[in-house]
């Protein structure tokens, strides 16, 4: 039987293309080559598509601080081209190459905000994860709190602040979500642009900060509690792995404690909890999961308080896919390797 061609793209235009490459590295790797062909397309901050015929697109792989494109790519665009996707070569004769899935492991703008799964609907080829619609919801915190709420599901506090509107009274903020309160862009992940506001007269500073990632912020009030994250598989009936906990030595899980900063935080997979608040847990993930239209993979994430109450804090379509990433731990411990996992992503993929 003729093998399937995935196209796995890694890079992106996101301020998390550093960390998509070292995903996207990992999950090349564990791609069978026994039912697949792959090819390999990094894309640069730019947004160039380059194709490496080698598979080797990432240099300095194993440090997210000077990981990057490889040299050698060839410069290439997506098109459908007699009712196939195809690779084309940027001024060259050279024939397109066809593909019939496409991968993303793409965290952040255009990767996982719909930008690609609208691509690859265009393109009239499956997208590994969650498609455009539910893509899109989930990176728009507001948007995403705003249909989980109707839910039933709960959410830290917030206020919407947008970049072209009056902001708000710092007082007035306080006495609705007190101190400390967290300041997020609403379209952006691995905590880049997050500030932690501790005082009054940090928080217009804090609010310039995220306002450099998106013109829409959230101000969230600040949970007090275990952080627990949920890996989920699947479409219609998904499946939830064992959870795992964020323990933080210092600090919030900022971007430098995820990725740069060894000591700042553990990974305690999986978390200790009584099988009765797992099996909670996975109730309210696989809602949450439903009610956003995911499918194929998410992580889904909460607080945990002291008094037993589960509040969500995001759902990331395209979770970390490196080497000490919850989520592909959270699967291993529950008996799905990565490679395994790598290869039930894209059956997801194909069944719609």
């Amino acid at each position: 039987m003729e093998k399937k061609v995935i196209c796995l793209l890694g890079g992106g235009q996101s301020t998390e293309h550093e960390v998509s490459l070292i995903s996207a590295t990992n999950v090349c790797a564990a791609i069978s080559r026994e039912k697949y062909q792959v090819l390999t397309v990094g894309i640069s901050k730019e947004g160039n598509w380059f194709f490496y015929e080698d598979g080797v697109f990432a240099a300095n792989v194993e440090d997210a601080t000077k990981v990057h494109l490889a040299e050698g790519g060839v410069p290439v665009f997506p098109v459908r081209l007699n009712g196939r996707a195809v690779l084309s070569f940027t001024g060259s004769s050279r024939t397109p190459i066809p593909f019939d899935i496409l991968f993303p492991v793409l965290h952040g703008m255009n990767g996982e905000d719909g930008a690609v799964q609208g691509l690859s609907q265009l393109l009239g080829c499956p997208c590994v994860g969650c498609g455009m619609t539910a893509s899109a919801v989930c990176m728009d915190k507001a948007v995403a709190k705003q249909i989980l709420e109707h839910e039933g599901i709960a959410t830290a506090d917030w206020i919407l602040v947008k970049k072209e509107s009056p902001r708000p009274n710092v007082n007035d903020v306080i006495a609705k979500l007190g101190l400390p309160l967290f300041v997020k862009p609403a379209n952006a992940g691995s905590s880049v642009g997050v500030v932690e506001v501790k005082m009054p007269e940090e928080f217009n500073s804090a609010l310039d900060e995220a306002m450099k990632y998106d013109r829409k912020v959230l101000v969230e009030k600040a949970i007090v509690g275990r952080e627990i994250e949920c890996a989920v598989l699947g479409n219609a009936e998904p499946f939830c792995a064992v959870p795992g906990e964020i323990v933080m030595k210092k600090g919030f899980y900022s971007y430098d404690a995820k990725y740069n900063d060894d000591e700042a935080a553990e990974l305690v997979a999986p978390a200790i909890l009584s099988d009765s608040e797992t099996k909670e847990m996975h109730e309210i993930a696989s809602k949450v999961y439903i009610a956003l239209g995911c499918k194929g993979m998410s992580r889904v994430d909460f607080f945990f308080t002291k008094e037993g109450k589960w509040i969500l804090n995001e759902v990331n379509t395209i979770p970390g896919f490196t080497k000490i990433s919850m989520y592909p731990k959270l699967m291993g411990l529950s008996g799905i390797g990565y490679s395994e996992l790598v290869d039930r992503l894209i059956m997801l993929a194909t069944l719609g």
